[in-house]
């Protein structure tokens, strides 16, 4: 897979995060908005890419667009807080 060709974006309209490629979702993160911060509640990889780092690439994105917002993020997802346990400089 040509990770290259991944792109993250919000989905405002369904309140999650998506992972795509050519169009396709791969993967998503739910989430709530409030004023000043954003919940991730729930992550989903489509199984048949699961095992090839999507997900972590689909919180590092999230994460990224959300920092240049300038908003907080309340990470209530367990995928999410494991991978910020792993990578403590995103915090």
């Amino acid at each position: 897979m040509d990770t290259a060709a991944l792109v993250v974006r919000d989905n405002e309209r369904e309140l999650r995060y998506e992972l795509t490629l050519d169009g396709e979702v791969l993967g998503f993160i739910r989430y709530r908005r409030h004023p000043d911060s954003v919940v991730l509640v729930h992550t989903d990889v489509d199984p048949a890419y699961e095992g090839q780092g999507l997900g972590s690439m689909l919180v590092q994105g999230a994460l990224d667009d959300l920092r240049e917002r300038g908003l907080r993020v309340v990470p209530l997802c367990p995928f999410v807080r494991e991978y910020l346990r792993r990578h403590p400089e995103q915090s």
